[in-house]
């Protein structure tokens, strides 16, 4: 059984963790909401509600929560105060045997950190700009993936570990190099480093909407592991 908790808060972290009554308040600085949101670690009573929303306030972040699966009691919760669902999230894993059976084609994908500058390109072209960056270089054991084909520097990933479980994080293929076979090889580029490592699985979260990458990982074999949502105001 992964946890996927404790995997994606070591794998991209937060800059600060903040308790506020049963409340886990990840402190984001601009990271995206996997780094901004808050959770309940402990039981709650709705009046802890203000709790959270006014630490995040003084954090100068918006009222965001996570909801994962058996929280349909603090979803309702939300939902009457009016907040809405936000980007729903699928959780994929799978054990490194099954992604390490083909190999990656030479001179396709690179484990290199720190991050190339074609890298940070790459990214900014996906939206992942500085903040999310500083996300990565606060992970304690990690590495990004250069992807290549057609002779030009097309992808862009990152990977870090947690206990015996990898999660990718920010894979970004340039638009015009799409739908060749690159990422596949990156998915399997990051199985092979993270074995390496002695991790037993692979892991990421993708939002529900992204078809292509969900497909992707379908075809690899990925199964899904767990689905969580955010509420924000």
């Amino acid at each position: 059984m992964i946890d996927l908790p404790g995997v994606m808060d070591a794998t991209w972290p937060a800059a600060a963790l903040h308790r506020a009554g049963p409340w886990l308040v990840r402190e984001g600085q601009g990271g995206g909401k996997r780094v901004s949101a808050a959770s309940a670690g402990a039981p709650w009573q709705p009046a802890d509600i203000a709790l959270a929303e006014d630490t995040q306030a003084s954090l100068g972040q918006p009222s965001l929560f996570l909801l994962r699966e058996g929280e349909e009691a603090l979803d309702a919760e939300l939902d009457a105060r009016g907040y809405r669902i936000v980007d729903p999230v699928i959780a994929y894993a799978a054990p490194l045997a099954q992604l390490t059976t083909v190999p990656v084609p030479p001179i396709r994908v690179f484990p290199i950190w720190p991050p190339l500058a074609i890298q940070t390109d790459i990214w900014a072209e996906g939206g992942i700009g500085p903040e999310r960056l500083a996300v990565m270089a606060r992970a304690s054991d990690r590495t990004s993936l250069l992807g290549r084909i057609n002779d030009r520097a097309a992808g862009s990933a990152f990977v870090a570990m947690h206990g015996d479980t990898a999660m990718l994080h920010a894979l970004h293929i340039l638009p015009e190099q799409q739908r060749n076979g690159l990422g596949a090889h990156m998915m399997r580029a990051a199985a092979f480093w993270a074995q390496d490592r002695g991790a037993v699985n692979l892991s990421l979260v993708v939002t529900r909407e992204n078809a292509p990458a969900c497909a992707l990982y379908a075809s690899l074999g990925m199964q899904i592991v767990g689905q969580y949502h955010y509420r924000m105001k």
